[in-house]
């Protein structure tokens, strides 16, 4: 059984580092689940998604 975490991200502190912009492939990946959900644009857990599971193409 998979562990949640109780925190919902806009509640966590931002990790350590320097963000970066998603990439192509992370973008049109983001936008795809988005779509598949019926939202017309990806919101932050879509976009926490596909930083984490896509590849980022430079």
């Amino acid at each position: 059984m998979q562990k949640t975490r109780s925190d919902a991200p806009w509640k966590r502190p931002k990790p350590a580092g320097r963000s970066s912009a998603l990439g192509a492939a992370q973008k049109a990946a983001a936008r795809e689940r988005a779509a598949a959900a019926g939202r017309r644009y990806p919101n932050l857990v879509d976009n926490m998604w596909a930083a984490r599971h896509v590849a980022k193409d430079e």
